[in-house]
């Protein structure tokens, strides 16, 4: 069924981690509703995502790096025309494993895949959301951050460094409420519980049994969640974290 389109001008938003899942759907939720939506991912653009003007604002960045994340904030200004960004939505996120796809604890994570995880998920959203102030205080605009029930519980496949990284960003997000707040900015968190998406791990259905709805939840579910968020429907919803888990969590 296709989406009610927002009235008046075109708004613009951010996502980071595009091509699959969660930021897929996300993509298309925003592009049906007539946003122009601005991708950055480590890959060129998908050929299969079927969302206008996907090539043209589509970037390439590698949020591991931070001179390469520094950059693309550059280009993102430059191609925000008139000054303005809606909507930031981090989504980008990493979850190293060990051998076999085995979980990665506190002993077994090197040095280096903690400095990865951390710089993808939580230093990568605040350099964003620093170097772009301008243009979200221009257009009033809302900052998502995609955070996990895996920051707030010891999690059976999501390794340690990908479930701190996750914990942190929620204090983050509560940090930057406080602080972009009075620039009439909105910042709220996303928590996703487990979502059907390409990146599942054997064994879930285990963990479906304990949810009370009793299923997974979809891709699709988690972005209307994302588009309350940045529309005025949700204008007095700020510093809050969402769980989208089918009652996972109590």
């Amino acid at each position: 069924m296709p989406q009610p389109k927002d009235n008046g001008p075109t708004r613009t938003m951010l996502l980071t981690g595009a091509s699959r899942g969660i930021g897929h759907a996300t993509v298309k939720r925003f592009s049906a509703a007539g946003w122009r939506v601005i991708t950055c991912s480590r890959h060129p653009f998908p050929e299969n995502c079927p969302w206008e003007m996907g090539p043209e604002d589509h970037i390439q960045v590698d949020l591991a790096n931070p001179v390469s994340t520094e950059a693309a904030i550059l280009e993102i200004r430059n191609r925000l025309k008139d000054g303005r960004l809606d909507a930031l939505v981090n989504n980008a996120g990493i979850s190293p494993k060990g051998p076999g796809g085995s979980r990665l604890g506190t002993i077994e994570t090197s040095l280096k895949d903690w400095q990865s995880v951390f710089q993808v998920n939580f230093f990568a959203p605040v350099m964003l959301a620093r170097g772009l102030l301008d243009q979200l205080k221009e257009a009033k605009g809302s900052v998502v951050n995609v955070t996990s029930i895996a920051g707030s519980r010891v999690h059976p496949f999501a390794g340690a460094a990908y479930a701190t990284s996750k914990s942190a960003l929620a204090g983050l997000t509560r940090e930057m409420a406080a602080d972009f707040g009075p620039h009439g900015v909105r910042v709220n968190s996303i928590s996703p519980g487990e979502i059907d998406t390409a990146i599942l791990s054997p064994g879930t259905d285990k963990i479906v049994a304990q949810i009370p709805l009793r299923r997974l939840g979809t891709p699709e579910e988690v972005a209307k969640a994302i588009y309350f968020l940045c529309t005025d429907q949700s204008s007095y919803v700020h510093g809050a974290e969402i769980h989208i888990n089918g009652g996972q969590h109590v």
